[in-house]
């Protein structure tokens, strides 16, 4: 447990601090709703389900509006380079962005099910007082209709007996965009499932986006003002503390308690999504920009087991070791953009990617460059943007781990190491590189292009660390993986073990490349 916490207090604090908003403006909204006298009439007809769907809709607006900041890609790049000099614990929030977005998604489906069960509770008691004839207050303030009085008048909007809850839901601002928002999360939560994002990469791509419309509904969502709440003005003239006693004098120009003004609520989730879609549209703009500039392929190779390498240039194009970048094959889809790693050094003069068949779109790209006598695909990049693996040179002892194609982010890092030593660049905090060889038919690595060949297999994880924490007592050793969340959780595990509770001793940190 105490290795645990040396590696992830800072999350935790992180995820506590997070929570702890969302229990905050939860509770304030709730006793708000619950105890405002603005709501004391609108709280007879609904009862607590007024508070619960208020509530629930300010965490769902907190949420919205932080769901889009973490795959903001140059942000999070711009923030990496700035914070170059921080600790490691404070740079590896960077790196769980996508886990966040998992999180502050799964916090939306959770407020959006308490929003949408705490409204069906709403209709149900205004269609039930509007029925109603026993005389109580919540009976006589639903026939205070819209059509019979002033605008600021009526609080039930269902305004007579034979509308229907449907026919509301259907004919208002609130109610259509609260089906399509609820229709849009249901498809984009659904499609982002891990088996439907790794086989059917298209269906998620493409339906992902459909947060376009679900942020367009929710920012349109309040302006009916279907909930209302009584006026300043009325409150100061009849106070319901006062009033709601004497119903039956609201009609009686002599009386002190006036007849009750309502007005609804103002749209709020506008204002909460506006800067980061402000900033999340200069985000886009930017990378737009970025993949329209010419890309040049400087060299195409065919690999064993249908890997592609593609070398490219392109003007101001920079880069350090183990970024990745999007790549876009108009002739196969304009929209699809898929995440590759670079393999290039950046002392290089061109950086290059491999790319492996694994589904529709790859294989296709593949197909169309093993064309002979067709002209060669058009390419378009995006980035590069930054990952854990930038890190790797901040570590004394550093230990690469990659599983398949994962092995990619690592030949980057190999062949940096190499031009460092090559340079005899003083600033390379690694004094010794060597990994094991593995018997290939070429004389150089498929991926690193060096003699010395890289090892793919299973090696004893305990031996390993074991005889790393032996020989570097007092290092901090950085673990950088990129391969499945089985072999994950078995490194994450051995770091824990590992790692001394003496912040003088051995620490081991562990890294996944996430994108």
């Amino acid at each position: 447990m105490g290795n645990w916490v040396v590696n992830y207090w800072f999350s935790v604090l992180f995820l506590a601090t997070w929570l702890g908003l969302n229990v905050f403006l939860f509770v304030h909204a709730f006793l708000s709703y619950e105890k405002a006298d603005k709501y004391f009439y609108t709280r007879e007809i609904l009862g607590s389900a007024l508070a619960w769907a208020r509530a629930s809709a300010r965490c769902l607006n907190f949420n919205s509006m932080l769901i889009l900041l973490p795959v903001c890609r140059n942000l999070l790049s711009f923030l990496r380079g700035t914070c170059s000099f921080c600790r490691h614990a404070l740079r590896k929030q960077l790196d769980h962005n996508l886990a966040f977005h998992k999180l502050v998604a799964y916090m939306i489906c959770l407020h959006t099910a308490i929003h949408i069960i705490a409204h069906l509770f709403n209709f149900e008691h205004y269609s039930r007082s509007r029925w109603a004839t026993d005389g109580s207050l919540a009976s006589i303030l639903s026939t205070l209709s819209q059509q019979e009085r002033d605008e600021d008048s009526w609080i039930n909007p269902i305004q007579s007996p034979n509308m229907t809850v449907e026919y509301v839901t259907f004919t208002s601002i609130a109610g259509v965009t609260g089906v399509i928002i609820t229709i849009a999360l249901v498809l984009i939560v659904t499609s982002a499932m891990e088996f439907i994002r790794r086989s059917y990469f298209e269906v998620f791509w493409y339906t992902h986006h459909i947060f376009i419309i679900y942020f367009i509904g929710l920012g349109i969502h309040g302006i009916g003002g279907i909930v209302r709440g009584q006026t300043e003005e009325s409150l100061n003239e009849s106070h319901p503390h006062r009033c709601a006693e004497f119903l039956e004098q609201w009609d009686d120009h002599d009386s002190h308690c006036k007849h009750p003004r309502f007005e609804g609520l103002p749209a709020e989730s506008w204002k909460w999504i506006l800067a980061p879609g402000i900033l999340y549209i200069f985000e886009r703009i930017l990378r737009f920009y970025r993949s329209k500039q010419k890309v040049v392929i400087t060299k195409v190779v065919m690999h064993p087991s249908k890997v592609l390498e593609l070398q490219m240039s392109k003007h101001g194009f920079i880069m350090e070791v183990g970024q990745y970048i999007f790549v876009n094959c108009p002739s196969i889809s304009y929209l699809e953009w898929h995440p590759f790693t670079l393999t290039s050094a950046p002392e290089e003069d061109f950086f290059s990617i491999h790319i492996r068949a694994v589904g529709d779109w790859t294989e296709n790209l593949i197909r169309a460059f093993e064309q002979q006598h067709s002209p060669i695909p058009r390419i378009e990049v995006d980035g590069p943007f930054g990952t854990v693996s930038e890190d790797v040179f901040q570590y004394e002892v550093a230990v690469l781990v990659g599983a398949g194609i994962g092995v990619t982010p690592f030949a980057s890092i190999l062949k940096s190491i190499w031009y460092k030593f090559r340079h005899a660049d003083h600033n390379l905090k690694t004094q010794t590189a060597g990994h094991a060889a593995l018997n290939f038919d070429k004389a150089t690595d498929i991926l690193t292009g060096l003699k010395q060949k890289t090892s793919f297999g299973r090696p004893m994880w305990d031996n390993e660390f074991s005889t790393i924490a032996n020989a570097h007592p007092k290092s901090v050793v950085g673990v950088f993986l990129c391969g499945p969340q089985t072999l994950a959780k078995s490194l994450s595990k051995r770091c824990h073990q590992y790692s001394s509770l003496d912040p003088r001793k051995v620490q081991f940190y562990f890294n996944k490349e996430d994108f």
